[in-house]
Formats: structure tokens, C-alpha cells, sequence
């Protein structure tokens, strides 16, 4: 029986070692995955950059990735994560990647003509793409690794965000939403209800037609005024007065003249015709 003991202690004592290497092992592969996991925080992790009215701009140079999304939006939430972590490899893919919150800026979904949500687009030296695969971190990084934005057409020129037209409907955007802020601070602040603050609207918008109407009609004859047509009236000779009622009577006598002998005539005809009869 003691010898029975003393064998399993010496078999115990000889398996330490491997028990231990076993041990450092297991503590090694934990670590390695530590670091893989860690390795976009540890070794130049990037950012998640947020882009607005005032600094959008920036994307017009070097290579973006761009989010358009809105908080209430599930998919856009789906999305978050994923986002974030494919943000923190922006770095060791040389890019920059970015998000726009459409609520907050609503001039930014007309300028880039947001229509769903998320929409993403890739932008690289100005040129604009609208991002359409699979929305997972490798789908991302290997869109960026392997150019597959090269196959996709840039959007065209009078669509670009930068360009006039654009401007032009982005401001229109935001002046509807500044327009709708106005009508709930008019109901929940003031307390009228909808049917007046549609009134005031109506009201607003007649005036404002009438002013840029009557302005747009001064600056047309300012630059553009009316030519005057001089009409050229030929010389006429007026007689006097007492030669022109000589001529009248005159007129007026031949006309009474001319009367008188229809009338004799028709007179000599009748008497000639009553002969004729007797």
C-alpha cells in the first residue's frame, strides 16, 4: 500500500513539468488572441470621424468611406457596430471613415441626394461612389484592399455634392426642415393649433410672393428698361377754317344739286308714263 503511494507521488512529481508546460501554453494562445483581437487598438487604431455642414469639405481630399444614417433608423443601427469597428482600421488601410447625421443635417442628405438609409458612399480625390455590397467589416476592408470601387461609375458632374445644383437643393432642404421647426415650435410652444399655423404659413407665403414678386419686376426695368417708340407724324396742311366751310357748302350744294335733277327726272318720267296711258 505504501509502495502503491509512493509510485503515484513519483509519477505526479515526474508530470509537473508537462502539466506546467501545458499551463504556459494555454496562457500563450489566450494572449495571441488577446492581441489579434486587440490589434487595431494597440497598433495605429483610427477613428470614427464625424462630418456636418461646416467640415464635410474634408472628404473632397484623400480616400473616405462615408455613412449617412439617421438615430431612429434600424438598419442604421444594425450597422453601428460594424461601422465603428471598421473604423478602427481606417489607419492600416489609409483611409478615413466617416458618418453624417442626417437629422442633424439635413442640407448634407440633399446635397448627396440621400433617397435610403444607411447609404455609404466612397469617396477618393472628389470623385463620388455610391458603396451598394454587403454590409460586414470584411466586405469593407476588402472593397478598399482590392479597389473594387474602381469597377463603379463616379456619380456625374452636375450630381456631385460640390457642384452648384447641389448647393442649390441642399439649401432648399434645410429650409424645409427650418420650416418645420417653426410650425411645431408654433403649436407646442404657442399653442394654435395646426389649422392656424397652416393660416400663418399661407399668410407668410403670399406676402414673401408679392415681395419678390414686385423686387424681380424693379430689377427687369432697372437693367432692362422700356424703349420709347418715337413715332414720326407727317405735316399735315390745314386749311382755314372759312375755306373749308366754303368747301363743305360746296359739297353740300353739289350733293343737294345732284337731288334736285334725279328728282325732275323722276318727275318727267311719271308725267311721260300717265301720257302714255290716256
Amino acid at each position: 500500500m505504501a509502495t502503491w503511494g509512493i509510485c503515484n507521488i513519483k509519477k505526479v512529481v515526474n508530470g509537473l513539468p508537462s502539466l506546467c508546460s501545458s499551463k504556459s501554453l494555454l496562457k500563450s494562445l489566450f494572449l495571441l488572441t488577446c492581441f489579434i483581437n486587440l490589434y487595431p487598438t494597440i497598433l495605429g487604431k483610427g477613428q470614427l470621424l464625424s462630418l456636418d455642414e461646416d467640415n464635410w469639405q474634408e472628404m473632397l481630399s484623400g480616400e473616405w468611406m462615408v455613412e449617412f444614417f439617421a438615430p431612429w433608423c434600424p438598419a442604421c443601427k444594425a450597422l453601428e457596430p460594424v461601422w465603428k469597428e471598421f473604423s478602427d482600421w481606417s489607419d492600416d488601410l489609409g483611409i478615413k471613415v466617416g458618418s453624417v447625421d442626417v437629422t442633424q443635417n439635413p442640407g448634407m442628405s440633399g446635397r448627396f441626394m440621400v433617397t435610403a438609409l444607411p447609404t455609404i458612399y466612397h469617396v477618393i480625390d472628389g470623385q463620388f461612389r455610391q458603396y451598394r455590397g454587403s454590409r460586414d467589416k470584411v466586405s469593407f476592408i476588402n472593397f478598399i484592399e482590392e479597389k473594387k470601387w474602381s469597377s463603379i461609375d463616379p456619380v456625374s458632374w452636375w450630381q456631385s455634392p460640390q457642384s452648384i445644383i447641389m448647393s442649390t437643393i441642399s439649401y432648399f432642404f434645410k429650409l424645409s426642415m427650418a420650416l418645420r421647426s417653426a410650425h411645431n415650435k408654433i403649436v407646442e410652444e404657442y399653442g394654435i393649433p395646426y389649422w392656424g399655423s397652416y393660416i400663418i404659413f399661407a399668410l407668410g407665403t403670399i406676402i414673401l410672393g408679392a415681395i419678390l414678386g414686385l423686387m424681380i419686376v424693379c430689377i427687369i426695368d432697372f437693367f432692362f428698361p422700356p424703349k420709347v417708340y418715337v413715332q414720326e407724324v407727317s405735316e399735315k396742311i390745314h386749311l382755314p377754317e372759312e375755306e373749308l366751310d366754303s368747301g363743305d357748302v360746296e359739297e353740300e350744294d353739289v350733293i343737294e344739286d345732284d337731288s334736285t335733277k334725279d328728282n325732275q327726272e323722276l318727275r318727267r318720267r311719271n308725267i311721260e308714263t300717265e301720257q302714255a296711258e290716256k
